[in-house]
């Protein structure tokens, strides 16, 4: 293979129908054995290789699947799982660094870059050692080469994997491990030369992002002892989701053979890389095939920006501009969609015919491009309108008011205890929601159903002695596909699931038009809990900015007109909540600081529309309605004036995993706070002792008086067993905490 030609970044690896998700819960409920659960990995892998093999790519990538995060693949092949994990079996202690154990706490969870798509955090110090102790990417790459299927084996570039890594010891950075880990991939890709491995990609994405002359330098070393060594395959190393800035000269003059680069993302990037001089002996894959939404490539773009590198590199190819991870499998299984909607989408399945009719027409071979160039016209045809009704944000007044209006309305304790929002989903309640939705169960029996949960949640968070109460959200499928659904301008995909990490899948909505709000979303379930109960019961909504992350949203209109939209449709649904007496409502936004740019000249724009959003849904509240709002599993340091600036009178945030060391970067913070105490995506249930901890180191670095005391998330994946354990255990901690303090 001399050159690589027409390619795809990574493809989805959950399966078309979550096979992977269902064999992952099942091997950990113990109803199947580890072989199954292998078999099932085998089988996808094949699956996606012939498939990407019979569309006509000239190459294709192995080693994309992974059985729960392709971060924590590479930590483990390279032997620095955390010593908790030791003395397990290999399958065990990767499962125990991703999940935890009841004495192992999991590896941190924190979302990949601007996506949606979560990784776990490596752990490195200075007595880290690594070893070549899997090999995982040459067991694929023979796999592959077994069925007769030539394949690039796909790496974390080492860099990117350093960068990404948290330090176990202060002052010490894991970049600085640098010299130690080079050799071990030096000695993968020898291994995989001597297989018969052509080409190898490596991804370096960190390189999207602003970084510092260190870590360029880190860039540099690492390619140039690659690169030079003699017994190694051809090395494609790629740099996703954005402009790579100075690292596009450095790996432009490293001695590795191609680059993949992101077309896409931003649009200047592509007279950067015509720019580049030191390309021409290279060849540079055009990533001009969007990797992350699902509308159809408009192929005059594609090609422009494909041609303006022709005669910059030795040759240029048309590939995604990252993995297809992100997106769905296939259109052609959504015959729900709307006609009109579904001829402006390609999943994954077509964004490979893409890539591949995109490469004949860059190469000046038969292409017919007129069904995309009509499908794109089409779109454009459809239009827009803004809402008429647009009511600026109105000023609440300031925090200390609210909050002494709030405590004398709520009369709640000092550190309140609540949860995020929903409950465990069980199967009674899934199988209620489906049949509802597939006709065999009617509107009165369904809403019986429901109103048996929402009775059943608030009783148990009675017993249990929670402050602030939720009705669980069983009515629920999924945080933003709920609202999608009852919003104008989204459509509802079937079978279009998206892996968010490990074996949770979403399914995002698609927004193809203008968004309004046609009747209330939220009022008569949050009313019914309500009346059960004398306690508090939150009213909950997802808020603008994350059903924007969280859709697969118009790519041809600014976002911050369409987060308005979106804004005044929860700003009438607050309305209403308030109306019906909920005195408490959340607004959550986990993915505020996913959607920031990943390079600083962008934040600013970003968080004025993104914080004016979350003002306009929320700011028309009364003084005594609190107001809250949740983020997590993000690095939220840089974006802490955005956050007080929301006005919130409340932010919960995940804290567990990292042992509340978010709160040094919170001290300061002005209102209330909520750092979760027990990490809700690990099985492991915290006993008291160790939630008492946490509440302590919480009020020793915020005031006592603005601690909420909650779980890092909602607990819609878990089980009642589990949660009410560690619930009870959570109350006890702030009851004993609370005795402390007085």
């Amino acid at each position: 293979m001399t050159d690589i030609g027409t390619t795809v970044l990574g493809y989805p690896r959950i399966g078309p129908d979550r096979e992977l998700k269902r064999a992952l819960e099942r091997f950990w409920a113990r109803e199947i054995d580890q072989a199954t659960l292998l078999r099932t990995g085998r089988d996808l892998r094949e699956r996606t290789w012939r498939t990407l093999a019979a569309a006509g790519l000239d190459s294709v990538p192995s080693n994309t699947f992974s059985h729960y995060d392709h971060v924590l693949d590479t930590a483990d092949l390279f032997g620095a799982l955390p010593g908790r994990f030791g003395g397990l079996p290999p399958l065990d202690a990767y499962f125990a660094a991703a999940r935890g154990g009841q004495d192992a706490p999991a590896l941190e969870l924190t979302k990949w870059f601007d996506t949606n798509y979560h990784y776990l955090v490596p752990e490195l110090g200075p007595d880290t050692t690594f070893t070549l102790a899997g090999t995982k990417p040459l067991d694929e790459y023979l796999e592959a080469k077994a069925l007769g299927i030539e394949t690039r084996p796909v790496l974390l570039g080492p860099v990117t994997f350093l960068l990404l890594a948290k330090s176990t010891a202060p002052g010490f950075r894991p970049l600085e491990l640098l010299d130690t880990l080079l050799p071990r991939y030096a000695d993968l890709l020898r291994r995989l030369r001597e297989a018969g491995a052509g080409w190898v990609q490596l991804d370096e994405p960190a390189f999207a992002a602003d970084r510092t002359e260190a870590e360029l330098n880190a860039l540099i070393r690492a390619y140039h002892w690659l690169g030079k060594e003699t017994a190694r395959p051809k090395l494609l190393v790629t740099g996703s989701y954005g402009h790579l800035g100075r690292a596009l000269g450095v790996l432009a003059r490293a001695p590795i053979e191609a680059l993949g680069v992101d077309l896409v993302s931003d649009e200047s990037f592509v007279d950067a890389v015509a720019a580049e001089p030191a390309l021409r002996d290279k060849e540079v894959l055009a990533g001009v095939v969007d990797g992350r939404n699902v509308w159809r490539t408009d192929p005059n773009r594609a090609l422009g920006r494909a041609a303006t590198l022709l005669g910059v590199a030795k040759s240029v190819s048309v590939a995604t501009s990252c993995s297809l991870l992100h997106v769905p499998y296939d259109v052609e299984r959504e015959h729900g969609l709307p006609p009109r909607v579904r001829g402006w989408l390609a999943f994954a399945r077509q964004k490979v015919d893409e890539v591949v009719l995109l490469g004949r027409a860059l190469r000046g071979e038969d292409a017919d491009l007129s069904p995309a160039r009509q499908a794109v016209a089409d779109r454009a045809a459809a239009g827009v309108r803004e809402r008429s009704e647009a009511p600026e944000e109105t000023a609440r007044p300031p925090y200390a008011e609210r909050a002494a209006t709030q405590r004398a309305v709520l009369g709640l304790p000092p550190l309140p205890t609540t949860t995020i929002g929903s409950f465990p989903q069980t199967t009674d309640v899934r199988k209620a929601r489906a049949a509802h939705k597939a006709g065999k169960l009617d509107d009165a029996a369904y809403e019986t159903a429901m109103r048996a949960e929402v009775e059943r949640v608030v009783r148990l968070q009675e017993d249990l002695g929670l402050d602030v109460l939720v009705h669980g959200e069983p009515e629920r499928n999924d945080m933003v596909q709920y609202f999608a659904e009852r919003l104008t301008g989204f459509a509802a995909t079937g079978h279009g699931w998206v892996q968010s990490y490990g074996s949770r899948c979403v399914r995002p909505p698609i927004l193809f038009g203008d968004v309004s709000r046609p009747a209330p979303m939220t009022v008569r379930w949050a009313r019914y809990a309500q009346s059960l109960t004398a306690k508090p019961v939150k009213g909950m909504l997802t808020g603008p900015v994350t059903i924007l992350a969280w859709s697969f949203v118009r790519d041809d209109r600014p976002l911050a007109e369409t987060a308005r939209q979106v804004a005044l449709a929860v700003r009438d649904e607050v309305r209403d909540l308030e109306a019906a007496g909920i005195r408490i409502i959340q607004v959550d936004e986990p993915a505020l600081r996913e959607l920031l740019p990943l390079r600083r000249p962008g934040h600013e724009d970003y968080l004025r529309w993104a914080v004016s959003a979350f003002r306009l849904a929320t700011s028309g509240a009364a003084a005594a309605t609190q107001i809250h709002t949740h983020l997590c599993y993000s690095e939220f340091g840089e974006i802490l004036p955005a956050i007080d600036a929301l006005d919130a009178d409340v932010t919960s945030l995940e804290a567990a995993r990292s042992k509340m060391a978010v709160l040094t970067e919170l001290a300061e913070f002005g209102r209330g706070i909520g750092p979760g105490v027990y990490d809700i995506h690990s099985p492991r249930v915290p006993d008291a002792a160790e939630i008492g901890t946490l509440v302590r180191t919480a009020i020793g670095a915020v005031p006592a008086g603005r601690v909420w005391v909650n779980p890092d998330c909602g607990l819609k994946t878990r089980g009642y067993r589990e949660v009410e354990a560690a619930l009870r255990n959570l109350v006890a901690a702030v009851r004993e905490v609370r005795a402390e303090l007085a």
